[in-house]
């Protein structure tokens, strides 16, 4: 009777087929042997189902299967009732034919006979009546790779309880997996849970794609450290053989070439047309010295030392910073200030250097020199005024007194050279405030600059006679051809080794050491007498009281500090004149 839903749920089976149900084996879940088995996964409905008994056949989806008791092997004799015949696995539409087939669980052997049908339709749930263990199903499949097993070989056989042992079907052909681009599935393998060994075909899994990745990062840094080397390569053949194309190096296009008038540049471009060199020969004797120009009447103060050779009937030649040359004639020169002024003729355009004022002059104020050093025609050099008022002398050559020049200089560190003598010593705004005249050299004892031995050359310590004392001396020279020299009116002690200058007790030739009715006897003083200061300035020799004296006007008033007996004394007096050589 069907009416629709399994009758062995409302009472309990009988025994007959309580029997023909197989009890599945233990699960492994426990060792309580309480026995834990897993629920079996829910199936899809069954369209069609099929019984396969001994002795017929199964349909299978693409083929048939039989089975056949032929096959199986007769079991060993056992008392008891005869054994049901094994109930085979329902195949359904659902399932695919390349499932594998579960190892039927085991029956004691019996003597073929009609298959008796099963008295209720199979249970879709496979739910067991009363809780008693349900028809086994097919365990999930494991996904673990297996070693193929050869189609001969028989499935493991569990071990079984000691009584009646069915036969074992053999092992069925393995059914070729279906490849996935013709619609088919992978086959699974066969789990057995009661062996070690898994039964039936195993497939092993696809072997994973090698990646790419590594090999293309090996073939980038391959290829970087190929392109690398060419590279190198390469920038190396340019640097050494100068590239491949025509070298064309980067200028900066002409610009504007002013300069501000205060810079050297400006003060060298602005005074260099007023400036010539000379050169002087006569008496056996020949030199180059500088000069610069002081009219438009061709008037140009230097040195008298640069041309004291050409005295008497030497040649000057004059050379402007065009090219220009012209020659020259003394018009008067003194020894006592070692100046000279010679004139040109036949000359025009030429270009007088404005006169500054040298008791204007800062001490670090800049100068620029401007001469012919070693015969180097209109070379320009820099400094700053490193003193004023430093007392020098130079000359001497002659032995008698008559070629020695004092002067009351302003030191700069401008290098000054040979050759150098008579040149301009310009201010900021371009200004002579000097006429550059000696040179201190290392190692030699000797002021000036006419290259002689001692003065291999400047190391910062050049003297410049001030331009107020020189333009005095020029107008004098160019009116009368003679300077004046203001005088004191005595006869100084020069081996006094004191500190100050020693009026002598006599005076040259047997005269009177103090010059009678002179400035110095009217001022009071006596021989004997050592002046120490002037206008307060101090002295420490005699040299240094005649640069401070020739510093001044003739009929300027000096006021002297001076020691007699012990006690210092205060004398005033007017400066005196006397014709210079």
């Amino acid at each position: 009777m069907n009416d629709g839903k399994p009758n062995w749920w409302s009472r309990p089976s009988t025994a007959p087929e309580a029997a023909k149900i197989p009890s599945p084996p233990p699960a492994d879940g426990g060792d309580d042997g309480d026995g834990d088995f897993p629920l079996p996964a829910p199936q899809p409905p069954v369209e069609a189902e099929a019984v396969i008994e001994a002795g017929t056949e199964a349909v299978v989806e693409g083929g048939t299967a039989e089975i056949s008791d032929a096959s199986r092997p007769e079991a060993e004799s056992a008392p008891g009732p005869e054994p049901e015949p094994v109930p085979a696995v329902l195949l359904t539409k659902e399932q695919p034919a390349d499932a594998p087939v579960a190892d039927a669980p085991q029956a004691p052997a019996a003597p073929a006979q009609p298959a008796p049908q099963p008295l209720h339709a199979p249970d879709e749930y496979r739910t067991p009546p009363y809780g008693e263990p349900g028809p086994w199903a097919p365990a999930p499949p494991v996904q673990h790779p297996a070693a193929p097993v050869p189609p001969q070989a028989q499935a493991s056989v569990p071990p079984q309880a000691p009584g009646p042992v069915a036969p074992v079907p053999p092992q069925q052909a393995a059914v070729p997996p279906v490849p996935p681009q013709q619609g088919g599935t992978a086959p699974w393998m066969q789990y057995d849970p009661w062996g070690g060994a898994v039964g039936g075909v195993g497939v092993l899994p696809a072997p994973a794609k090698k990646s790419r990745k590594g090999l293309a990062l090996a073939g980038a840094l391959v290829f970087a450290l190929v392109t690398g080397v060419i590279g190198g390569g390469i920038g190396a053949y340019v640097e050494r053989n100068g590239g491949l194309t025509t070298v064309e190096l980067p200028q900066a296009d002409g610009g504007d070439t002013d300069r501000a008038p205060e810079s050297v540049a400006g003060i060298a471009a602005s005074a260099l047309p007023g400036v010539v060199t000379l050169h002087v020969s006569g008496g056996g004797s020949s030199g180059t010295g500088t000069g610069f120009v002081l009219d438009t009447k061709g008037h140009i103060l230097t040195n008298n030392h640069v041309v004291d050779a050409a005295e008497s009937s030497g040649d000057i030649t004059v050379t402007f910073s065009s090219g220009e040359t012209a020659r020259a004639k003394i018009v008067g020169k003194d020894t006592g200030y070692d100046l000279a002024v010679v004139q040109v003729t036949g000359v025009s355009g030429l270009k007088a250097l404005p006169l500054g004022n040298s008791d204007n002059v800062r001490v670090g104020d800049p100068v620029v020199a401007i001469g012919a050093p070693f015969d180097l025609s209109n070379t320009v050099t820099s400094g700053i005024i490193s003193a004023k008022e430093r007392p020098i002398t130079a000359g001497g050559e002659k032995g008698d007194g008559t070629d020695i020049s004092y002067v009351d200089a302003l030191q700069t560190d401008a290098p000054i050279n040979p050759g150098n003598s008579g040149g301009p010593l310009l201010d900021s705004k371009g200004r002579v405030i000097g006429i550059n005249s000696a040179i201190r050299a290392a190692g030699g004892s000797g002021d000036g600059d006419g290259g002689g031995a001692g003065q291999p050359g400047s190391i910062g310590l050049g003297f410049a006679i001030p331009i107020n004392q020189g333009k005095r001396v020029a107008e004098e020279l160019i009116n009368t051809g003679k300077a004046t020299h203001p005088v004191i009116g005595v006869s100084l002690d020069m081996q006094f080794n004191g500190d100050g200058a020693r009026v002598g007790e006599k005076g040259k030739d047997g005269a009177a050491a103090v010059t009678p009715g002179g400035p110095a006897a009217s001022a009071g003083l006596r021989p004997g007498d050592v002046i120490t200061k002037v206008d307060g300035q101090r002295v420490h020799n005699g040299e240094e009281l005649i640069v401070k004296i020739r510093a001044h006007r003739p009929g300027d008033k000096l006021r002297l500090t001076l020691t007699r007996g012990g006690k210092e004394l205060t004398k005033t007096l007017t400066l005196g004149s006397s014709q210079g050589t």
